[in-house]
Formats: C-alpha cells, structure tokens, sequence
C-alpha cells in the first residue's frame, strides 16, 4: 500500500491547496484526490512539477507500507 504524505510535505513548506493547485497547474479536485489518496496514478510531469514547487523528493511524497 502507498500512502501519500502530501498534506504533511505541504503543512512544513506552509502553502495550502490553492496556492500549490496554482503553482502545479492542477486543479485543486485532482490535487485534493492525490493528497487523500483517492487517485490511482500519478504522472510524472506532475510528480515532477510538486517536488519542484515543494522543494522535495518524490520519497519525501510517498511511503510504502506492507499492511
């Protein structure tokens, strides 16, 4: 199971959904349904385009967890 850290990522860099939504160029549904990990997929033009805005690394995003 991959659990999504985005909501913890984004509460340390202090920069709330909309502002992340506008700087990504996602709409803030589709950002909202990764951070609650409700999507299935990820590309990685937007995984790419998150860590760059959040200053991170994609394992910074992501956990895996065998549960």
């Amino acid at each position: 199971m991959i659990i999504i850290r985005l909501d913890r990522v984004m509460a340390d860099r202090k920069i709330s959904l909309n502002e992340l939504s506008e700087k990504v160029g996602m709409t803030n549904v589709n950002l909202s349904n990764l951070k609650t990990g409700k999507m299935k997929g990820i590309r990685f033009e937007t995984l790419d385009a998150i860590c760059r805005v959040l200053d991170c690394q994609p394992g910074d995003l992501m956990e895996y967890n065998e549960s």
